[in-house]
């Protein structure tokens, strides 16, 4: 057997592999545990999305210049593990809605974290998830989200 300190000390990326144990369990069908190789990209996924007690996760910078219906909030996202694309409208002055397909929005399982980012609005931000597609924020004033911060997640 080999001496596991022996080795050097790399640097892992996305498509390297581990190896491990998959795990019998009655309804992955497996008859036994097997040694199998799990790579660095799929054991990222699961740790963010895939485990109990672990979430879904949708992290952007939202910036909304203008008082015009059109000007909808612009995300710079950061981090997306939502099973769907997130869709920013204006719906009056100071609201906005993120819309996803799906019902992902879990009632009592979804969470918004959110500033105003750098703008100088001292305004309070309110949100809430009237359905399991929609959630809506509300700044009471255009022009008050400059690379504010916003995640949502979605808790298993």
């Amino acid at each position: 057997m080999a001496n596991i300190s022996t080795y050097p000390i790399g640097t892992p990326s996305a498509d390297d592999l581990l190896p491990g144990t998959q795990k019998f369990t009655a309804s992955n069908g497996k008859k036994e545990n097997l040694t199998r190789n799990f790579s660095i990209s799929n054991i990222a996924s699961l740790i963010n999305t895939g485990f109990v007690g672990g979430y879904k996760v949708y992290t952007a910078l939202l910036t909304q210049q203008g008082n015009q219906q059109g000007s909808v909030p612009v995300a710079t996202v950061l981090q997306d593990t939502l099973v769907g694309t997130i869709t920013w409208t204006r719906t009056g002055v100071g609201a906005y809605t993120a819309t996803i397909a799906n019902g992902l929005f879990t009632l009592n399982k979804t969470m918004v974290f959110i500033n105003n980012g750098s703008a100088t609005a001292t305004t309070n931000i309110k949100w809430a998830s009237p359905t399991t597609t929609t959630i809506t924020i509300d700044t009471s004033t255009d022009s008050a989200l400059t690379a504010a911060s916003i995640e949502i997640r979605i808790y298993n």
